[in-house]
């Protein structure tokens, strides 16, 4: 078995899918609206190296790698990255991938590295590996193999040798996902992150796609719900000049039109929802959550929960 969808995954299968795989899996499962998608699993990886007799020769390089010169470590890091890209993919498994991938009906996929290894350590690889978004089907393939081979980039060989794991097994799965175009997204955290009121969680949100707000690019609006009963306690709506959309190339920025940029994102109704969404979200993890979400034609999706790490 060297794919599963979303549907057969859940937060015990880490060591399969990667942290981020086992997590949309168990959203999925637990019925909140997750693009769909599907997990090349780190097996898959581990049956192209042995098949393609990389195995040897990646730890042949890495053995060669001085830590203390960044030319040395570069240099193992080309070559391996080189070797992944140039091996052949097998062909049952191309074909699978292939097939899983035209049954999203999906034009665009976002390919992302979800990392696993036998240490639970290593929720921290989280932003060591890479992601390719707007990916199609001509592309698809290859994003796979650059996922595999950002388990090797520099800062990922370093990190492995910092963290004493030169030893471990460190594999990679690959998730691969509708791409939500968002017209709205936002964060939301299910308890307020500066007041650390258990009872008040907060609603950030912007036009177009969420990396935006992520990259603290745009002051989002903000909307303060009290969980106890529902109530909107807070409302802070803030002018948008610029979002991020799709364009031909990939994403690009545009002018968000004149009517809507000093608008609210998101009404009353649809704040209500999404809370609803988010308490959901924390109550099956019992835990306060950091969510991303997108909206894409007036519906929800969510695309990432992750614990909140400051409070």
């Amino acid at each position: 078995m060297f794919i599963k969808n979303f549907k057969q995954l859940s937060k015990s299968d880490v060591g399969e899918a990667g942290g981020k795989g086992a997590s949309l899996g168990e959203m999925t499962q637990a019925g909140i609206p997750v693009p769909p998608g599907f997990v090349v699993l780190a097996s898959a990886f581990d049956r192209f190296l042995a098949e393609t007799d990389l195995t040897q020769e990646i730890e042949a390089q890495l053995d060669k790698v001085n830590y203390e010169d960044v030319a040395s470590v570069d240099r193992a890091s080309r070559v391996i990255q080189d070797l992944i890209h140039d091996a052949k993919f097998p062909e049952d498994l191309e074909k699978d991938i292939i097939s899983e991938f035209e049954s999203l009906g999906a034009e665009f996929v976002a390919v992302r590295s979800s990392a696993t290894a036998e240490d639970s350590s290593v929720a921290s690889w989280a932003g060591e590996l890479e992601s390719y978004l707007n990916t199609t089907q001509e592309t698809l393939l290859a994003n796979v193999k650059r996922c595999w081979a950002s388990l090797f980039t520099p800062r990922a060989i370093v990190y492995r040798n910092e963290k004493g794991m030169r030893d471990t097994h460190v594999s990679v799965a690959v998730v691969v996902q509708k791409m939500v175009q968002s017209d709205v997204s936002g964060i939301s955290f299910t308890v307020h992150p500066v007041t650390k009121d258990v009872n008040q969680m907060i609603i950030e949100a912007c036009w177009g796609l969420g990396e935006y707000i992520v990259g603290g690019i745009v002051t989002p609006d903000s909307y303060v719900i009290d969980k106890r009963n529902g109530s909107l306690i807070d409302v802070n709506v803030a002018e948008q000049e610029t979002m991020l959309k799709r364009g031909a190339d990939g994403n690009e920025e545009v002018k968000v039109p004149g009517d809507i940029k000093d608008k609210q994102k998101i009404d009353g109704a649809q704040i209500a929802q999404l809370a609803e969404v988010c308490t959901n979200i924390e109550k099956h993890y019992g835990f306060p959550c950091d969510i991303e979400w997108g909206m894409e034609a007036g519906e929800f999706y969510v695309v990432q929960s992750r614990p909140i790490t400051t409070l």
